[in-house]
């Protein structure tokens, strides 16, 4: 748990969630993280103020981003002696960033502070191979043309090959869609439960739209006002005639284009502070944060590459003195319907919970009802480091408006890591 002073939620914003090469393939990390950045200065009066730190956070980004914490809050209307920090942990960048601001508050190394992240899989660094790079610095530093022109001898045209940023992981070749096909079949997860998971996030959204819900929390950007991988129409019959997206050829894959995240662009942040600094600007805590962690999983050697939830969450109950029923909702990250279905099963199975978490008893099962109530990933889309971010403001709000509860948060990170936290009101 955090030590030291409460810390509380004052609150989030984000920008629509965008498909891939949609309405943000133009705009990149900077353009989203100031758009946001500005907009969290605007909703709570901080024009000129001087805060803590404002940390941010992208897993796809140029060299030219440089340090983005620090370059949107120049251009987000707070006082430019604030500070900015740049960090990454896949897709639990934004809950890191968090974990970072609240843990300086508590500690009472500053009263307020800033966490959040963007990403855009749309504006990736595509940069020239190792070969032309080393060319290209030796030509450079090379003080006559003539020089410059010998560091092309023997250039070869296959030398133009461009990298693109990795999308397995590095130690087994493998995409996460298919480690995650690894594990819906290792814990017998169904195509028919994975696209009942998928519909049923998509309508939640949709409804959490309709009410009203995310009128405060979703700012309007680049004319797009809802997020566009929404799709609140669609069946289960259209959902069940996908092919599958990771394993093609057994005729056993699960996963689909559906019941998986897509390539998403987006930006969320959101405001912590220390309870006098709250009183004292007149902003009234949506809640609170108790406690972050995060663990890690062998997925080298066999363990499923996503199942790290699994063993945060009981390390962290473990430390609150909570079991896993004594939430009031639950924000599961959707990175895919299976990885949520199995994470749950783990929970509920005796045999995990004795051999790999060395408990006692199962953890035990979860009502539905109560998890992501107002919809998550696979109807937002994932960002990977503003998705964090955007479950925090979420469930901050959702906590507000029903007066009082417990949220528990889980986010599943490529790397095998694993990222949770408690909220309080």
């Amino acid at each position: 748990m955090l030590q030291g002073r409460p810390v509380a939620v004052l609150g989030g914003v984000r920008i629509p969630f965008c498909r891939q090469n949609t309405a943000y393939a133009d705009v990149g990390n900077l353009g989203m993280s100031i758009r946001t950045l500005g907009a969290l200065v605007e909703r709570y009066g901080l024009h000129g103020e001087r805060i803590g730190e404002v940390a941010l956070g992208a897993v796809i980004k140029h060299s030219a981003d440089w340090n983005l914490g620090r370059e949107a809050a120049l251009s987000s209307g707070l006082s430019p002696l604030t500070p900015g920090i740049t960090m990454q942990r896949a897709c639990g960048t934004s809950l890191d960033t968090i974990g970072h601001v609240a843990n300086k508050i508590a500690l009472g190394q500053m009263e307020s502070g800033i966490g959040g992240g963007s990403d855009s899989t749309s504006d990736v660094p595509i940069v020239y191979g190792k070969s032309l790079r080393r060319r290209l610095l030796a030509a450079n530093a090379a003080r006559t043309p003539r020089d410059k022109l010998a560091t092309f001898r023997g250039f070869r045209l296959n030398e133009l090959k461009p990298d693109f940023p990795g999308v397995a992981e590095p130690r087994t070749g493998k995409s996460m869609g298919e480690h995650c096909e690894d594990m819906a079949k290792q814990w017998n997860i169904p195509r028919e439960a994975q696209d009942e998971w998928a519909l049923s996030s998509h309508r939640k959204l949709a409804a959490a739209y309709e009410r009203g819900f995310f009128d405060d929390l979703v700012v309007p950007f680049r004319g797009v006002t809802r997020d566009n991988i929404l799709r609140p129409d669609s069946t289960l019959e259209k959902l069940a005639a996908l092919k599958p997206a990771f394993d093609r050829t057994s005729g056993r894959g699960t996963l689909t284009a559906a019941n998986s995240t897509p390539l998403t662009d987006g930006a969320a942040a959101c405001l912590f502070a220390s309870p006098e600094w709250a009183q004292a600007h007149g902003i009234e805590p949506l809640c609170w944060l108790r406690d972050v962690h995060v663990a890690a999983v062998d997925f080298v050697h066999g363990e499923g590459l996503l199942m790290a939830p699994t063993v945060a969450v009981p390390e962290m109950l473990a430390r609150n003195g909570l079991t896993l029923q004594d939430f009031d909702i639950y924000e599961i990250h959707e990175a895919f319907a299976a990885q949520v279905l199995c994470t749950l099963r783990a929970w509920e199975s005796e045999e995990y919970c004795r051999n790999r978490l060395g408990l006692d008893a199962p953890l035990g099962s979860i009502d539905p009802a109560k998890i992501n109530p107002n919809g998550s990933s696979l109807a937002t889309g994932h960002p990977f480091a503003a998705t964090g971010a955007r479950i925090i403001a979420t469930a901050a709000k959702e906590l507000a408006q029903r007066g009082g509860g417990r949220c528990l948060v889980s986010i599943c990170t490529a790397g095998g890591m694993g990222g949770v936290a408690i909220l309080e009101r």
